[in-house]
């Protein structure tokens, strides 16, 4: 209104002020997530006393009362049983990890060409951790030497040949396995569960019907069951003299048991994306597979990581069946090191695996802290 005082009006935003004292700090956090409810404190006073209870003797036998050095097991073991422990058996025999620790992380493989998983290990890391950064360029050719070329190069320096000296898969094992059998299905199983995915979703009856048969035989069976099929059935269907490297059926058999997972995954994230998007495609003249490629795939991967990455922890943890096949990894070369009379005590097996666990718990731990900073750095609206 002309004439009228607009002096009151402000021109300038006011600043942010301050958070009540009784919402910030440590006593806000604890009332708002322990002491919440009287169910709250209840169950808080529940868990405060068992930690209380649990955490010291944990802490005794894992830290405090634990061997840390020794070359047999009479460090670990009792007078009574020809050991130098005077009153009862140690904590942790962390002296028998440190004594293994080689065949844990390698089997068996030779001493003298441990230098050849070691370099395959530093260039996987090399090579992945460009990919896991968002801001660093290049992601395309940086995928191609760690899914292409890596592999290719990897296989030469561990198997041998070409002036290298030949080392039996049998030979190999310990965590080196696992994360080879890890890797090959996780580089495996995400674009073969794409392709499922998409063929289950197929209006084309054929592809359809073989996709969904796929997917829910494989499902409907144990991967203990595919394991044995791998390794024991196969080599029946081959003409005769040929022959297929246990750990490629290994490989084979987690790929498949993985790839029929992620194909309901990501099915999932394909039913998630809003009719529109499709539509949208369409009316832009964009063809079936530029459509998937560029709309619908992101936003359904993007949808579903947390259950992509569950699947890879599965997967991951999985691994350890393959010693029922006759195969040594992390845990099945922790298992197999029981058997040494140098070092057979009572605490040496729950040692042994208790550092197996928190290997594993390591790997599965940092896969699922990468996936939720992915769903932040991803988050365009759909979080609530």
């Amino acid at each position: 209104m002309s004439g009228s005082n607009s002096a009151y009006v402000r021109t300038a935003i006011l600043a942010a002020e301050p958070a009540p004292p009784g919402e910030r700090g440590a006593m806000a956090w604890l009332r708002k997530n322990l002491l919440a409810t009287p169910k709250d404190i209840v169950l808080t006073i529940i868990a405060v006393a068992f930690l209380a209870w649990a955490l010291p003797h944990l802490i005794n036998w894992l830290f405090i009362q634990a061997v840390w050095q020794g070359s047999d097991r009479t460090f670990c073991a009792t007078a009574v049983q020809g050991g130098i422990q005077p009153d009862g058996w140690s904590g942790a025999c962390w002296a028998f990890v440190n004594a293994k620790f080689d065949q844990f992380i390698f089997g068996r493989y030779p001493i003298g060409e441990r230098w050849r998983p070691t370099i395959v290990g530093a260039l996987f890391v090399l090579l992945l951790i460009p990919i896991l950064i968002p801001k660093v360029p290049r992601k395309g050719l940086n995928a191609l030497i760690l899914f292409g070329a890596l592999p290719i190069f990897s296989f030469w320096l561990l198997y041998g040949g070409f002036g290298l000296e030949i080392v039996e898969t049998p030979l190999w094992g310990g965590l080196m396995v696992t994360l080879v059998l890890s890797f090959v299905g996780i580089a495996v199983s995400l674009p073969f569960g794409i392709v499922l995915a998409l063929g289950r979703r197929s209006s084309m009856p054929v592809i359809r019907i073989v996709c969904v048969a796929f997917i829910e035989i494989i499902r409907g069976i144990p991967l203990i069951t595919v394991l044995f099929m791998a390794s024991v059935m196969l080599p029946l269907f081959l003409p005769t003299g040929w022959t297929v490297d246990k750990l490629l059926r290994a490989l084979i058999g987690v790929a498949i048991f993985a790839s029929a997972y992620m194909a309901e995954v990501i099915r999932g994230g394909l039913q998630a994306i809003p009719k529109g998007q499709f539509e949208g495609a369409d009316s832009l003249g964009l063809g079936y597979w530029q459509k998937t490629r560029l709309i619908v795939l992101p936003q359904a991967i993007k949808l579903v990581i947390p259950g992509i990455v569950n699947t890879f922890i599965g997967m991951f943890k999985d691994t350890s069946l393959v010693s029922i096949i006759g195969m040594f990894d992390l845990l099945g070369i922790v298992r197999l090191n029981f058997s040494d009379a140098n070092w057979a005590s009572a605490v040496t097996p729950l040692t042994g695996l208790v550092f197996a666990g928190f290997v594993f718990w390591l790997f599965c731990f940092g896969m699922s802290r990468y996936s939720s900073f992915m769903e932040r750095h991803l988050d365009t609206g759909h979080k609530r």
